[in-house]
């Protein structure tokens, strides 16, 4: 396929992520030290604002997996989602019972507004092509985009007026989606002999074990990964006094993400997305093993932290390059095509991992003795710094343990595109 038509597909996820990097690395954050929200509540209205995504997500994988076209999806919801998005950031001055209320309602509208564009969007991916090289191509595209965004939020994102950055962050995102949508390319499969209930969709899914094994895998990254990126304005801020050093590691992660990107690309292509991984966990490893042994000094720490974002950059770019290819394993496996169903539970599982990252954020805050708005105890220091440490030595190795089981080895998409188009024939 044409570069430049996988670059514009690609495209969108620099407008998705100038959302989701906004409320991954700062709503949290915003609740707790601008809205001056306990930690616990903070927590609980993130816990459920996750948990309801991820019912959102699977309520539009079911809608999306009968539809003819994901791109109605994406461009009716670009500009609703882009003011649901600046509603996110608006302080409204009440009590706190009522801020949080607020706070909450606000949450599960944008949430909701979020699946209904972007698990679409991202099983389109499944349709641009059927070639894994393709699709890996896109996964790193979209990976560039969206650590792009991540770095641009980072270092635009200011301590205070996170509404009027909300809402230019909006101004790009609402254009760019609806454009990615009328323009780019989307073939659509052939429709199955007889119409298939969604339990039994359901029941495909929870049968493909590279579909299984893949999402575990990332779950438990994705918890890992977001415990460690909501805890560096904390460690920054309160453990070693240097706010400006926090934001600045937080945009050169998102720097270092972008730029790994091409050699983690170079990599897929040469060992496969499965063996990225591992690369990608050994390097995890090494680095935490490398810092305990260091110390932890400031420059340790930003160097740490900017080693993990890599990794989960490598992680992440297996798993969208992974995801679609899972669809065609299920297909051969059973017979049934499950597509937008597949991306809606696989972000249904994403969600609830976050869910139960905000909802341990809220409760190890609370048991250490945070303090919004103060000097923190040393207690509450050393609890920031060990949860940001030790979330990502137990995930990543987790991680790579449940991906041992999985069967997407190098070569075997090939076998199982040969072997649908034999099917077919």
């Amino acid at each position: 396929m044409r570069p430049s038509r996988l670059v514009l597909f690609a495209a969108g996820d620099f407008a998705c992520n100038l959302y989701w990097q906004s409320i991954s690395l700062f709503l949290f954050f915003f609740y707790t030290d601008v809205l001056l929200l306990p930690p616990a509540l903070a927590g609980a209205i993130a816990m459920v604002g996750a948990i309801w995504d991820a019912l959102a997500d699977l309520a539009v994988g079911i809608v999306a997996q009968r539809a003819k076209s994901y791109r109605r999806f994406v461009a009716g919801g670009s500009v609703p989602l882009g003011l649901a998005f600046v509603a996110l950031f608006v302080v409204p001055g009440f009590g706190v019972t009522a801020t949080a209320l607020l706070a909450l309602v606000a949450q599960i509208v944008f949430r909701t507004l979020y699946a209904l564009v972007n698990v679409p969007y991202a099983a389109w991916s499944a349709r641009i092509s059927a070639d894994s090289r393709d699709r890996s191509h896109i996964a790193g595209l979209r990976m560039l985009f969206g650590a792009a965004a991540a770095s641009f939020v980072a270092l635009t994102m200011p301590r205070a007026g996170h509404v009027i950055a909300a809402a230019g962050y909006a101004a790009v995102a609402v254009p760019l989606l609806w454009f990615v949508a009328t323009r780019s390319r989307e073939v659509t499969p052939p429709p199955p002999p007889a119409p298939v209930p969604i339990r039994a969709y359901l029941a495909v899914l929870g049968r493909n074990r590279a579909f299984v094994t893949l999402n575990l895998a990332m779950a438990v990254a994705g918890i890992a990964a977001a415990i460690v990126n909501q805890s560096v304005l904390y460690y920054f801020d309160h453990v070693v006094a240097a706010p400006a050093a926090g934001r600045a590691v937080l945009a050169t992660m998102g720097v270092a993400g972008a730029a790994c990107i091409p050699v983690w690309m170079l990599i897929s292509r040469r060992t496969g997305p499965r063996a990225t991984w591992f690369v990608a966990s050994v390097i995890g490893v090494a680095s935490l093993s490398s810092y305990v042994r260091a110390g932890d000094a400031i420059s340790e720490t930003q160097a740490l932290l900017v080693a993990l974002q890599i990794v989960f950059s490598g992680m992440n770019l297996a798993f969208w390059a992974m995801l679609p290819d899972t669809v065609e394993y299920g297909e051969v496996q059973s017979g049934v095509r499950v597509e937008a169903l597949a991306f809606g539970v696989s972000a249904f599982v994403q969600k609830i991992a976050l869910a139960g990252a905000a909802a341990a954020m809220g409760v190890v805050y609370t048991r250490i003795g945070y303090q919004p708005g103060t000097v923190q105890t040393d207690v509450a220091a050393a609890g920031i710094r060990a949860m940001m440490l030790g979330a990502p030595a137990i995930g990543l190795t987790i991680a790579a343990l449940v991906m041992l089981a999985n069967p997407l080895r190098r070569g075997v998409h090939a076998r199982l595109v040969a072997a649908l188009t034999q099917r077919r024939a």
